[in-house]
Order: C-alpha cells, then structure tokens, then sequence
C-alpha cells in the first residue's frame, strides 16, 4: 500500500528544493502546481475564464500575470477562480494516488494543502519553513517585490506556525542549503527505516 506524503509549506519556503531533492534520488512528486496551470488550458474552463475576464485572453491562452493580479487584489474573484481550478486538481491528484498505487511511497506537493483542505488525501504532512524576515527577502530577491507586497503574498497564506502544529514532521531551511539536505536525509532515512519494517510484518 503507497504511503501518501502532503509537501507543503509557506511562500519561498522551498518547497520546491525539496521536491527536487526527492526527485532526483527517484521518488515520485505530484505537483499541484501543474494541475492547477493544466486546468487554465481545460476549454470550458478558459472559455469561463474568457467569459469573465476578456482582458487576459492572448490568443487561446491566459495571461497568467494579469490574472494572477486581478484575483491577488478582489477576493471574490479568487474564490471564483479557485472554484474552477480547486476540483480539477483535486480530480489529477486522485487519479495520480490510483495510478501510482504499488509505489511504497507518494509525494503531493500541495502549497495550499491545509488551506483547501486536502489532508485527507495524504497519510502524512511535511511542511517545510522558514521565518518571515527570509521569506520577506527570498520574495524580494526572486520576484522583485516591494517588502509591501511581499508581505501581502505571504498574509495570503494560512500562518507558518499553525501549518507547523498541524504537520507531521517539519523541516527548517533557514540554514545552509547543506544543513536543509542533511534534514532531508535524515527524514527519508526514517521513511525507508518504516517502509522496510511495513514489509517486513506484512
């Protein structure tokens, strides 16, 4: 039976350092992410989006920028948006979990796992984090925001300490790129230590 794993974690918390990590020593990564980019190019999906946003069609595409703005600054038109996006994700990671089933391990990288709620896809939880003083600077540096606007993008999200209190295991990579490897390690290490064992009784 694959034991499931949820990845998540706050805004430039690196996320995707650890997922790239687990990908390249071969373990199998669900990003959501892509699910979510897929769903824009579903046709009765982007025709909804074309309906109620003509400004961001480019050609048969979504101008991913401008919409991201639009629904970054009206609520409502985030929930809209994620009430076509949310289910269509949720229906490829499901398809991802049957299809992957005889795997002894499944990641889903998920940055809004305890936000929609999809705890119940995944027998555990990682949630990986930093402070909000290097997030801060992480988003500046990356994405050239204003600390403003930074801050605005992180606020978005569910708070770094209630994701902690909710997660199974936490992984801290405000330290060296070294240290955050070593914790990874450590963590898959306690993970092959469990699956041998589950073998081993079944």
């Amino acid at each position: 039976m694959t034991k499931v794993i949820g990845i998540t974690g706050g805004i430039a918390c690196g996320k995707t350092t650890l997922t790239r990590y687990l990908q390249d020593r071969g373990y199998i990564v669900l990003d959501s992410d892509v699910y979510a980019r897929e769903a824009l190019q579903e046709t009765t999906i982007l025709q909804q989006v074309f309906k109620r946003h003509p400004q961001v069609r480019q050609g048969d595409t979504v101008d991913r920028r401008l919409l991201g703005h639009i629904i970054f600054h009206d609520d409502q038109e985030k929930i809209w948006l994620e009430s076509l996006i949310h289910p269509y994700v949720i229906q490829r990671l499901s398809q991802g979990i049957s299809f992957y089933a005889q795997e002894d391990v499944l990641f889903l990288d998920i940055p809004l796992l305890y936000e929609i709620h999809l705890e119940s896809l995944c027998d555990e939880v990682v949630v990986v984090y930093v402070d909000e003083k290097t997030q801060i600077e992480r988003l500046m540096n990356r994405d050239h925001f204003s600390e403003e606007e930074a801050l605005a993008r992180i606020h978005q999200q569910l708070p770094l300490h209630i994701k902690k209190q909710k997660a199974d295991r936490c992984l801290d990579n405000q330290g060296t790129l070294e240290d955050f490897y070593c914790q990874i390690e450590d963590y898959l290490q306690c993970l092959r230590k469990e699956i041998y064992e589950r073998k081993s009784h079944s």
